[in-house]
């Protein structure tokens, strides 16, 4: 697995979000965007993250960041997670997780204390220009959220 540097392109991408309309990254260009990779929708672990973006989302965007999801579950899911948490971000879905992949967002992880291949918790800033401004692997669901915007600068 090749993980991407600070000062790297940005992978491009084009997914489904949560109601079936392909989000891009080009469509996102001249803003800073933060992607965060995650395991699965409505896990206990993934819900606190994804509520602690929804959460810090106002100041996020006041600083000039898009945020979205990427995780390998389907439109249909991301719906319902969207809805049941009221996420007010788009959540996209990378079902063969070739996007995950092109991030270094997926690969071998310790689980229980065996090796497996999954999804890497990772989160990335892009700045407006489409390169890697921060790229984090291995992150806690827990607290993860507090600590990016300690890292923005973003109160």
């Amino acid at each position: 697995m090749s993980r991407l540097e600070p000062g790297a392109l940005a992978p491009a991408f084009t997914l489904p979000n949560q109601d079936g309309v392909d989000v891009s990254l080009d469509g996102l260009a001249g803003t800073g965007v933060i992607v965060f990779f995650y395991p699965a929708a409505m896990t206990p672990g993934c819900t606190k993250e994804a509520c602690d973006f929804r959460d810090s989302l106002a100041p996020l965007q006041a600083a000039g960041y898009t945020v979205v999801g990427i995780s390998r579950d389907t439109p249909e899911k991301l719906r319902e997670f969207r809805e049941r948490d009221a996420l007010t971000y788009d959540l996209l879905s990378d079902p063969d997780h070739h996007v995950h992949s092109a991030y270094g967002a997926w690969g071998e992880k310790l689980n229980y204390g065996k090796v497996v291949e999954g999804v890497i918790r990772s989160t990335f800033v892009i700045d407006p220009a489409g390169r890697i401004e921060h790229a984090l692997y291995n992150v806690k669901a827990t607290g993860h959220v507090g600590r990016l915007r300690t890292l923005l600068h973003v109160g």
